[in-house]
């Protein structure tokens, strides 16, 4: 039996000072693509994981990461391949984001988060964020 490619992602769940969190439209060409995500990307080998999130978050969004905690860990098996997310949440971070790959962004509120179709490894952030509007 064939064992799955691994792959483990730094991921930045981006809150601005409103409280609205930042997210971008997976191109159409890519796995699980025209879905919203958390901006992250892979850790490349002999990376720690908060520098590949901030040079991920750099990459994609034109942010540096300049404060930022733990937020949570999520394993996730898809037919092709098993995915390992480091979820940071990032509050506090220099530039503006946009998409410098050409790819769709928003801020969006907190409570309306589960209006965008997400790939499902993000499903459980998104279950988390919006857990914490009930506390």
């Amino acid at each position: 039996m064939e064992q799955k490619k691994r792959i483990w992602v730094a991921v930045g769940v981006i809150e601005n000072e409103q409280g609205d969190i930042f997210i971008a439209k997976r191109s159409s060409d890519r796995h699980q693509g025209d879905r919203w995500e958390f901006p992250g990307g892979k850790v490349e080998a002999g990376e720690d994981l908060l520098t590949a999130l901030d040079r991920e978050l750099w990459e994609e969004i034109g942010i540096r990461v300049l404060d930022c905690a733990p937020f949570m860990e999520l394993h996730h098996d898809y037919p092709e391949k098993q995915v390992l997310l480091d979820i940071w949440k990032v509050t506090r971070f220099s530039g503006k984001p946009f998409g410098k790959e050409g790819q769709e962004c928003l801020w969006v509120p907190l409570a309306s988060l589960h209006e965008y179709q997400f790939p499902d490894a993000n499903g459980p952030i998104v279950g988390r964020l919006q857990a914490s509007l009930a506390v």
